[in-house]
C-alpha cells in the first residue's frame, strides 16, 4: 500500500452528476480541485431519464422544492450551452416539453387537482381533453381521458450530461482519482482530507460529499454528521423506435396507471426511455421480472405500438432520498465536511443549481439565499455534540460499512 501526501483546496467524494457540477464549478472559481470515483459520470446518472420536470414533478408538500427545481430549470439552456463549450460535447438536452395524461376518471381527477395547485403555485400548464392530446401524439392509446401540457418542461440526456462534464472537470484543472475514498480524515475535530482505497492520502481545506445513495457510507464520518440518505430503486427500460416508425412522440409523456408513475422519454437518436419503477428495497439493484412486465404493461396502455419496439436495455438504479426527498446542500456541523446529496428523483434537474450553490459556498463560505433551506443541519441532531449525536428520522437507519467504501 503505498501513501503520499497531495492537497488540494476542494476534494470532491463522489463523481455522480452532482460530484462532476461541483468540482467543475469549484475549479472555475479558482480553487484546486480533486474528485474521487472509480468510475466518474457513472451511478445513478446512467439510469435517469432526464426529465426537467419543475412543473409535472410537482407533489403536494414539497412546495419549498418547487422554488429550487423552476430556478434550475431556468438555468439550464445557459448551463448547457456553456457546458457543451467547455466539453466539445452535446448534452442531449431538448426543449420539447412534457404532456402528462390520464387514462380513467380518477386519473383524470387526480390530474385536475394536480393543475389547481400548479395554478395556485405560478406555474404554467394547459389543461386540454383527450382528443387534443391525441392530436398532439397519435400514438396515445384511444382511451386518454385528458391531460396537461406543460412547454416549460423539457429533457437531456444524464449519460451525455456526465460525459460532458467529465470532459469539462478535466479541461478545467480537475484532478479526478479513479478509486475509491476509504475513509474522511479529521484532525482537531475538522474534515481536513480522505484516505483513498490504495492508501494514498488526499489533504484538503474543504471536502465536498456527494457520493449519491452511498453518501451515508463513508468510514470515518461522525456519526451524528452521516447524511440521512436511503436508496430507492428504481428500473428503466429502453427501447429503439426504427426509422419507419418515426416520429414515434414528440415529447416526453407521463401517466399514472393503475396508481403507479409511468413516463416515456423519446430521444432524439431514437432511444425511447420508458421508466420508472419507485422501490424501497435498500441496495438492491436487481433487474426483476415483475418490473419490466410492470413497465411494458402500463406503456402498453399508455402508447399500445410501444410493443412494436425493440427492447435495447435493461437497468435498475438507485436515487439518494433524503427523509424529506430534498437535497441537503452545504456545510455540516463539521467545520470543513460539505454535503451535495439526497437528490432524489431531481437530481439530473438540480444539477445547474447545485454547481452555483456550492460554487458560493465554497469560495465565500456563504450560503446562498437559495439554498438556505436546503441545509443539511435542519436534520439536526438532538441532543450532544456532533461526534457523539445521532439524526432523528423515521425513515433513516445507520447504514453499514461499506463494502467498497465510497
Amino acid at each position: 500500500m503505498r501513501t503520499s501526501a497531495e492537497t488540494s483546496d476542494v476534494l470532491v467524494v463522489g463523481g455522480g452528476i452532482i460530484g462532476l457540477v461541483t468540482a467543475w464549478r469549484s475549479a472555475q472559481q479558482g480553487l484546486s480541485t480533486t474528485l474521487a470515483d472509480p468510475d466518474p459520470g457513472g451511478g445513478a446518472a446512467q439510469v435517469a431519464a432526464g426529465m426537467l420536470a419543475a412543473v409535472t414533478e410537482l407533489h403536494y408538500g414539497e412546495q419549498m422544492l418547487l422554488g429550487l427545481n423552476v430556478a434550475s430549470a431556468a438555468r439550464y439552456p445557459a448551463f448547457v450551452a456553456e457546458l457543451e463549450e467547455a466539453s466539445g460535447q452535446e448534452t442531449g438536452f431538448r426543449a420539447c416539453g412534457t404532456l402528462s395524461v390520464a387514462l380513467d376518471s380518477d386519473d383524470r381527477a387526480h390530474l385536475r387537482e394536480l393543475h389547481a395547485l400548479q395554478q395556485r403555485s405560478g406555474l404554467v400548464s394547459e389543461w386540454l381533453s383527450g382528443r387534443e392530446c391525441r392530436r398532439l401524439e397519435p400514438m396515445l392509446a384511444p382511451g386518454v381521458r385528458g391531460g396537461l401540457r406543460v412547454d416549460g418542461d423539457h429533457q437531456v440526456d444524464p449519460r451525455r450530461l456526465a460525459s460532458a462534464l467529465v470532459t469539462a472537470c478535466e479541461r478545467a484543472g480537475v484532478v479526478l482519482r479513479r478509486t475509491w475514498a476509504q475513509r474522511l480524515t479529521v484532525t482537531g475535530g475538522r474534515a481536513t482530507g480522505a484516505v483513498l482505497a490504495d492508501g494514498t492520502e488526499l489533504a484538503a481545506g474543504q471536502v465536498v460529499l456527494a457520493g449519491g445513495s452511498l453518501s451515508g457510507r463513508l468510514q470515518g464520518v461522525p456519526e451524528a454528521v452521516v447524511p440521512p440518505v436511503r436508496p430507492v430503486k428504481g428500473q428503466v427500460l429502453r427501447l429503439t423506435v426504427p426509422p419507419a416508425y418515426a416520429p414515434f412522440l414528440s415529447r416526453t409523456v407521463r401517466a399514472v396507471v393503475r396508481g403507479g408513475q409511468v413516463y416515456l422519454v423519446p430521444r432524439a437518436n431514437g432511444e425511447l426511455v420508458v421508466g420508472a419503477t419507485s422501490e424501497e428495497l435498500g441496495w438492491d439493484t436487481t433487474v426483476t421480472a415483475g418490473g419490466v412486465y410492470e413497465l411494458l404493461r402500463d406503456a402498453h396502455e399508455l402508447m399500445p405500438g410501444i410493443t412494436e419496439l425493440p427492447l435495447t436495455e435493461t437497468r435498475a438504479g438507485l436515487r439518494p432520498a433524503s427523509p424529506d426527498n430534498a437535497p441537503l446542500l452545504g456545510p455540516t456541523a463539521l467545520p470543513g465536511l460539505l454535503l451535495a446529496t439526497g437528490h432524489h428523483r431531481n437530481g439530473v434537474l438540480l444539477t445547474p443549481v447545485t454547481g452555483e450553490v456550492m460554487a458560493h459556498v465554497l469560495t465565500t463560505g456563504e450560503v446562498p439565499e437559495l439554498g438556505r433551506p436546503f441545509s443539511p443541519r435542519r436534520f439536526a441532531p438532538v441532543t450532544g455534540s456532533p461526534e457523539t449525536s445521532r439524526t432523528a428520522s423515521p425513515e433513516y437507519t445507520t447504514p453499514a460499512p461499506l463494502e467498497q467504501p465510497v
